[in-house]
């Protein structure tokens, strides 16, 4: 255990001082001292999602480099910090540790007692953090995909009391919102689609589906049976017509379904 604490140690001091020096404003790396908080912050997003491809491929290898390339963010982002004055590392790992220990009173309170009902205090806790004065939905970080965050604004709505009984009223609400799409002129055909997505996020919920890993496994069936259709159609695949191309997805769906 403490051979282990010692590694963990030394490979955060490691790559803080690697960021160190590719930020030092005489010797550093160009590139590295031109970044910014605004900057960097697309590359976090996207090292983000790569983890997520990764668990979901299954590839234990790739996701201990994603991992790696994810920490990397955390520490250029305390950097800059750093260098104005704001917080370094150690602050941001004090920060969360403590977070951890605050919401887990069941496992670091004077009573460990594992905890009837972790999520309910984990809850309650962070609500108690927001303040009284912060609405229900307040700290839905705006940087999330769309579909999660509207996963995570219905679930902090539903916690005070605004929800749907069953899966029947979001269902519903689905074919009420595709029916106002349908009748939707173009300067309100946005909107409502955007309320058919929304909807559709709250129906998936109620069945205890992830919205957002949902469509993640269709754009992967649809990327994987496009790709088939391409090798199927051959050099000459652009060139099809829309009735030939259907043909060949239709059996490339057949043929992935018979694997």
């Amino acid at each position: 255990m403490a051979e282990d604490v010692t590694r963990v140690r030394d490979g955060i001091t490691r790559l803080a001082g690697i960021m160190a020096r590719l930020r030092d404003p005489e010797t550093g790396c160009a590139w590295d001292r031109a970044q910014s908080f605004a900057t960097i912050a697309p590359y976090t997003i996207e090292e983000a999602h790569e983890v997520a491809d990764a668990i979901a491929r299954e590839d234990l290898a790739a996701l201990k480099d994603e991992l790696g390339d994810l920490q990397l963010q955390v520490v250029f982002h305390a950097r800059m910090a750093e260098e104005i004055g704001a917080f370094d590392l150690a602050d941001v790992l004090a920060g969360i540790a403590d977070k951890m220990e605050r919401r887990h009173p069941h496992i670091f309170g004077p009573k460990h007692d594992g905890g009837d009902d972790v999520i309910a205090d984990w809850e309650s806790i962070k609500a108690a953090e927001r303040g009284t004065a912060a609405g229900a939905l307040a700290g839905v970080a705006l940087g999330l995909p769309a579909l999660l965050r509207a996963e995570k604004l219905q679930k902090r709505a539903a916690r005070v009391g605004f929800d749907w009984p069953d899966a029947d009223g979001p269902r519903a609400k689905v074919s009420e919102e595709l029916a106002e799409s349908d009748a939707a002129d173009g300067a309100t055909r946005a909107e409502e689609i955007g309320d058919l997505l929304f909807a559709v996020v709250n129906w998936a919920r109620h069945l205890g589906l992830d919205a957002e890993a949902a469509l993640r496994a269709a754009n992967a069936k649809f990327e994987r049976r496009f790709a088939a259709m391409e090798k199927l159609g051959g050099a000459g695949f652009a060139a099809l017509s829309l009735e030939e191309k259907e043909a060949l997805w239709q059996r490339a769906k057949a043929e992935e379904k018979s694997r």
